[in-house]
């Protein structure tokens, strides 16, 4: 994984909740293709139209509050969102995110730094994120070794994967040798 994303910025307000993300009408929805045409729907309707992979998020305080369920994260995965950068996060959004492997950064005061369209450099190594338009940067703690291997692994599903699959080689390396 990369440690230092650059992007164009969409911004968003605060008290983006999940249904903002992704409509509750649309939780039948399995496949990712599908799911990403509707992103954002409601919250910012031109996103799912002209997002482009890489592109990052930046919105103000409680970032995905709402429901818990993982759809909200699957659709921002789904078009290839690279970052979603916050003043602050619901938790349970926190953690979904970062599960699919969704680089998520609470950084306080951000948002104020940002408008639509700017491009943002984000560097997980250093805490920093800058607004490569205006010059402007701000710091914020870096994510927890665990949380950045996650992301390096694409998610915990895949780090679990690579877990397995590592201990399966050991164990048969072991077998051959007894």
């Amino acid at each position: 994984m990369k440690t230092v994303l650059e992007g164009r910025v969409w911004t968003l307000g605060r008290d983006v909740d999940t249904d903002q993300i992704i409509s509750g009408k649309y939780l039948t929805i399995l496949d990712p293709e599908e799911l990403k045409k509707h992103v954002f729907e409601i919250a910012l309707p031109e996103f799912a139209a002209k997002a482009r992979p890489g592109d990052i998020l930046v919105a103000d305080e409680n970032f995905g509050s709402g429901s818990s369920r993982e759809h909200a994260p699957q659709a921002m995965r789904a078009i290839g969102v690279g970052a979603v950068v916050a003043d602050s996060f619901a938790r349970i959004f926190f953690r979904n995110a970062i599960n699919l492997g969704i680089p998520t950064i609470e950084a306080p005061g951000v948002r104020a730094l940002f408008s639509t369209g700017d491009t943002a450099r984000v560097d997980l190594g250093a805490g920093r994120i800058t607004n490569v338009t205006s010059g402007r940067s701000i710091a914020f703690p870096p994510l927890p070794g665990h949380l950045l291997d996650l992301l390096e692994a694409g998610g915990l599903v895949e780090k679990v994967r690579r877990e397995l699959e590592a201990a399966r080689a050991a164990a048969a390396s072991r077998g051959a040798r007894g």
